[in-house]
């Protein structure tokens, strides 16, 4: 075989790849297939070894897009990492309480998870940062506030889709409310929320976050019976989470003014 017949077969191979890649959908093998050929030539890689170092970045790369996905289905407000939550400005939260719970095994038990301290004590950036832990471990996540949810389930039932809109908030591994008890809601929209507490109980995991103890409920839920309920599905098997009264973001404003004047 001379060297241009040996060319012409390698573009040939390559052209071959890059087709069989693109009708497999295997984009990310297309993207490696030729440095990866190189490198293989290079060090001499066997033919096992090679293709599982494609397959295993392909692989990679899936679970990558499928967790991206997974966050965007969330619908976060922002992004918030554990890993940014700052302890040492909130010592009323442990961190092996959070490191445990980012291990969703509390989301594969159907377990809740209740956040109760006063506003910029942390609640949303643990809630979203452990909704964010989920979607990356594969669990389906969707992140909402109490008055969104409240009025997502309103317009509903004005469309007769209440049934529906309920079935696909029960179906999701963890759902996320934030901001419960800033808001009073009428009876028609807190017995609606009732519902979605009675679809995922003791099924799927549902986690919230208040500035209001249990016991100030009943300005949010003015039907004692009907908040006695809410706060028995909440609790039930819950890990509660008092993230205090002392807001360590305007403790952090405070200081980094100070800082500035110096």
């Amino acid at each position: 075989m001379t060297a241009a017949q040996h060319a012409l077969t390698a573009q040939a191979s390559d052209a071959a790849i890059d087709t069989a890649c693109r009708m497999l959908r295997l984009p990310t093998m297309r993207a490696q297939a030729a440095d990866t050929i190189a490198r293989a030539e290079r060090e001499g890689l066997s033919y096992a070894g090679f293709l599982a170092e494609l397959l295993l970045a392909e692989c990679e790369d899936r679970d990558r897009r499928r967790a991206e996905r997974r966050i965007r289905a969330a619908h976060f407000p922002r992004e918030k990492s554990l890993r940014e939550f700052d302890y040492t400005s909130n010592p009323n939260v442990d961190p092996a309480v959070i490191h445990s719970l980012a291990t969703c095994d509390w989301i594969t038990k159907g377990y809740p998870l209740c956040l109760i301290g006063d506003s910029g004590t942390g609640k949303s950036h643990l809630l979203i940062g452990l909704g964010t832990a989920a979607a990356m471990a594969g669990y389906r996540v969707r992140y909402t506030t109490a008055a969104s949810l409240v009025n997502e389930l309103v317009e509903a039932a004005d469309d007769k889709q209440l049934g529906k809109t309920i079935a696909r908030y029960g179906r999701v591994d963890l759902l996320e409310i934030d901001e419960l008890g800033y808001l009073e809601l009428d009876r028609r929209g807190a017995e609606m929320l009732f519902q979605v507490l009675t679809e995922r109980e003791e099924k799927n995991s549902i986690a919230i976050a208040s500035n209001e103890a249990f016991t100030g409920w009943s300005k949010t839920f003015t039907d004692p019976r009907l908040c006695a309920a809410i706060v028995d599905r909440l609790t039930f098997n819950a890990t509660l989470i008092e993230t205090g009264t002392e807001s360590y973001r305007l403790a952090r404003t405070k200081a980094n003014k100070t800082n500035g004047l110096r």
